[in-house]
């Protein structure tokens, strides 16, 4: 028969606040951690040295200049679109310059056959996690760096086989972010 020990370790008064620690014991049990020994390769799905010495795979990035390549089906349901075009003299983007809005700036987007920087780019969400829905008449700073999500698509086989399958609320989300007419689904 197993006799537990329930005792009070201490009180903290702190700022006119008392807590008090609660602790249980087993008896014959110091902390009940297992003595076992975990080796590394056990901590990890690599069950094979590492090569360090390796080269990695080779890394086709489009050389098709922006509006003449083929766009990638996104990844999954509101997934950050590929970069489908070159973005060599793009990069890097900079607190001043930001080369991606000559062309996917809504204002212009349609005009030069550019897919248009979504609604959801030009809501303030520090307001509205304060339950406020606020749309900028300008991109949202916390967007400005497009390379922070959206990379260049690249002609590369797979390291490792992924045989996730997304799933779509409707055939459209397949090609575009319906992400700005569901913002606030789930939210109450």
């Amino acid at each position: 028969m197993l006799r537990k020990k329930i005792g009070i370790l201490m009180a903290i008064p702190a700022m006119g606040i008392s807590i008090a620690l609660v602790g249980c014991q087993t008896k014959g049990t110091t902390t009940g951690v297992s003595d076992k020994v975990i080796s590394e390769e056990e901590l990890s799905y690599r069950n094979i040295p590492l090569d360090v010495n390796a080269t990695p795979p080779p890394v086709e990035f489009p050389k098709t200049p922006p509006g003449q390549s083929q766009r990638f089906e996104r990844a999954y349901e509101n997934a950050p679109p590929m970069i489908p075009h070159s973005v060599e003299g793009l990069l890097p983007i900079t607190k001043n310059n930001n080369a991606c809005l000559g062309c996917h700036d809504p204002k212009v987007a349609k005009s030069v056959g550019a897919t248009p920087i979504p609604p959801t780019h030009f809501i303030d969400f520090f307001q509205l996690i304060k339950g406020k829905t606020v749309k900028l008449n300008r991109l949202d700073p916390a967007r400005w760096n497009c390379s922070q999500c959206h990379a260049p698509q690249a002609n590369a086989k797979p390291l490792v086989k992924n045989t996730f399958r997304p799933e779509y609320t409707s055939p459209e989300a397949k090609k575009k972010s319906l992400f700005h007419q569901k913002i606030m689904e789930g939210v109450y």
